[in-house]
């Protein structure tokens, strides 16, 4: 895999324990008591995992309709995966998280308006220093509907927001694989850690309807 990054930047990424254990990460303790059908999925790959949940976590967490976030990998052919591996950029998988949250507070709409806003989705295989197929864009389906709705935002962000095609693939859900511990939560428990310049929250008016 090559990197457009410094050699630091190649470093703070890679030169880290190799933990393989994968607990699940909730935002709410009440969530294993919750009736789960009244919960949906929602997953996505927007370059670095870290900055991704960080910025979901941070945007629908306490109470705004994120119930669990976890960051993992989606979208290849190997069985599972390692950070080490993805990062060579042979399994064809992306850094994805995969969120649980409750529709009636926030929808997948809402959501998916978000992950717009919060990375670079005209960029074809990279978010700004970081370059490979693991940093693609994409929007993971769950079901028929989220198809539909995926497709309906994607359109129109590509048209009223970028004004130009985006390199987002919208697909339905396959296999997912919990990343190693040490990536959940990273920025959490690492402030000064390594974040990519492409996600922050861009200001663009509200989609028609």
């Amino acid at each position: 895999m090559s990197f457009a990054a410094p050699a630091s930047t190649f470093f703070s990424r890679l030169l880290r324990p190799f933990s393989t254990s994968s607990p699940i990460h909730s935002l709410n303790p009440e969530l294993q008591a919750r009736n789960m059908s009244s919960t949906e999925q929602a997953t996505v790959a927007a370059g670095c995992f870290w900055g991704v949940e960080h910025l979901f976590r941070k945007t629908f967490g306490n109470g705004k309709g994120l119930l669990d976030a976890k960051v993992g990998y989606s979208g290849g052919n190997t069985s599972s995966p390692s950070y080490r591996a993805v990062c060579g950029g042979d399994t064809g998988h992306a850094e994805a998280l995969q969120m649980t949250f409750d529709p009636s507070v926030v929808t997948y709409r809402q959501l998916l308006e978000f992950f717009y806003r919060m990375h670079d989705a005209t960029a074809l295989n990279r978010q700004g220093p970081d370059v490979g197929t693991q940093y693609r864009s994409v929007i993971f389906t769950h079901g028929d509907e989220q198809q539909k709705i995926a497709k309906d935002i994607t359109d129109k962000v590509s048209k009223e927001w970028f004004k130009k095609p985006v390199s987002t693939q919208v697909v339905p859900a396959g296999q997912w694989w919990d990343a190693e511990d040490y990536h959940q939560l990273y920025l959490n428990k690492n402030p000064s850690g390594y974040e990519c310049p492409a996600h922050f929250v861009r200001n663009f008016p509200p989609l028609s309807e």
